[in-house]
C-alpha cells in the first residue's frame, strides 16, 4: 500500500506487537523530536506494546526530552559488536528515506510493515509500504503532529515535537515556515512547557568551545564566485585540538549562510582519511538539494547535505562547479 495522504498511526499500528522508530544518522533537534514525539505518543497508546526508538547518541542539549535515555543505541553493528534485533511488526523510518537509516536500515527492511514519515523533497515517493511525504512540510516533527490524536497529546509530546520544530525551522526564520506551521507551534505551546527556555538552551546556547571552533570556522573561511559562496573546512587535526565533535559543529553553516552578499554557503568536516561530511544553504537562487542529490545526499532546496570522498580542494571544486552553473542559470532565465 502507498499514499501520500494523512495516515491513522492507531490503525496502522493497532494488530503489531512489536515497533521500531528510527531517523538518520547523526541525528538533528527535528529527527530527535519526531522521533521521540511519536514514541511518547504510540508508548501513551499502547502501553501494552513493545515500542523501542533506535538512534544514534543525540546532543545532551535534548536530555530534557521525556524518556529520551530510553533510546536503543545498541544495534546492528558498533564497535562492540554486532547485536541482532528480532524483526518488529512495524517500522518507522522518520525525517529521511531508509537509505539514511544508517544501521538502522536492514531494521527497517526486515519489518513487516514498513512506514515512512518525511518532509525532504530528494524523498517524495517515499521508501516504505505506508508514505506520509509532504516536501513542503516545516518538519517531519510538524508532520508527525498533524497525526496525533488530540485525545493523547500531551506536554511531554508537545516539548518533543516543538524542539523538532524550531531546530529545523530556525525558530520561524527559514522559508519554510508557513501560516500552518506557526499554527502548530501555538497548539503545541499551548501545552504549557517554557518554551522561551527550550528555545535558549536547545537552539542558541553554545558551550564556549562551541563558540572557539566557530570563530575559527567563521575566521578561515573564503568567499568565491565573486563573494556569492562561502565555504569553510574543519579538519580532525582541528577537531582533535579543541576536543570537539561533529554535534558541536551544528550551526556553523547557518552562521556563514547569513555573510551579506553570500547566495550559498558550504561547510565541511573531516570525518575519516580523505572523507567529509559536507552541509550547504542557500539563500534561494541555488537549490541545494539538487547538488546534494547529484552527490548521493539529500535535503531541501535550501538546506541539503552529504558525504564526499577526496581531498577538501576537490570537493569544493566540484560543489562549486554545480553551484557557478545554477547561478548563471538563474541570472539568464
Amino acid at each position: 500500500m502507498k499514499s501520500m495522504n494523512k495516515i491513522d498511526l492507531i490503525k496502522e499500528c493497532e494488530s503489531a506487537g512489536t515497533i521500531g522508530i528510527s531517523g538518520h544518522i547523526r541525528p538533528d533537534g527535528d529527527c530527535v523530536g519526531a522521533c521521540m514525539g511519536l514514541y511518547l505518543y504510540l508508548k501513551k497508546v499502547f502501553p501494552e506494546k513493545e515500542i523501542t526508538v533506535y538512534l544514534e547518541k543525540p546532543a545532551d542539549i535534548f536530555n530534557c526530552i521525556k524518556d529520551i535515555d530510553r533510546i536503543e543505541q545498541r544495534y546492528g553493528c558498533t564497535d562492540e559488536g554486532c547485536f541482532f534485533i528480532p524483526p518488529r511488526d512495524v517500522f518507522f523510518a522518520v525525517d529521511c528515506s531508509k537509505d539514511r537509516l544508517g544501521r538502522a536500515e536492514s531494521l527497517f527492511d526486515a519489518a513487516t510493515k514498513k512506514i515512512n514519515i518525511d518532509h525532504h523533497v530528494t524523498n517524495a515517493d517515499g521508501t516504505g509500504d505506508v508514505n506520509y511525504v509532504i516536501p513542503d512540510a516545516s518538519s517531519a516533527s510538524e508532520l508527525v503532529c498533524n497525526l496525533i490524536e488530540e485525545e493523547y497529546m500531551d506536554v511531554d509530546i508537545a516539548m518533543a515535537l516543538y524542539i523538532g520544530m524550531i531546530h529545523d525551522t530556525g525558530v520561524f526564520q527559514y522559508s519554510n515556515t508557513k501560516p500552518e506551521t506557526l499554527q502548530t507551534a501555538a497548539k503545541l505551546i499551548g501545552y504549557g512547557f517554557n518554551f522561551p527556555k527550550l528555545i535558549d538552551e536547545t537552539f542558541y546556547e553554545k558551550t564556549y568551545v562551541q563558540n572557539q571552533i566557530l570563530g575559527r570556522a567563521l575566521l578561515e573561511s573564503i568567499l568565491f564566485l565573486d563573494g556569492k559562496c562561502v565555504v569553510s573546512v574543519i579538519d580532525k587535526k582541528t577537531m582533535n585540538f579543541y576536543g570537539v565533535g561533529p554535534k558541536d559543529l551544528d550551526g556553523i553553516v547557518n552562521q556563514l549562510r547569513i555573510i551579506k552578499g553570500v547566495e550559498c554557503a558550504i561547510f565541511l568536516y573531516e570525518t575519516g582519511t580523505l572523507e567529509y561530511k559536507v552541509s550547504m544553504r542557500s539563500c534561494g537562487k541555488v537549490d541545494v538539494s539538487k547538488i546534494s542529490a547529484a552527490f548521493g545526499g539529500g535535503g531541501h532546496m535550501r538546506a541539503a547535505g552529504c558525504t564526499l570522498n577526496g581531498t577538501s580542494h576537490d570537493i569544493i571544486n566540484n560543489l562549486s562547479e554545480q553551484i557557478e552553473k545554477q547561478l548563471i542559470d538563474g541570472v539568464n532565465a
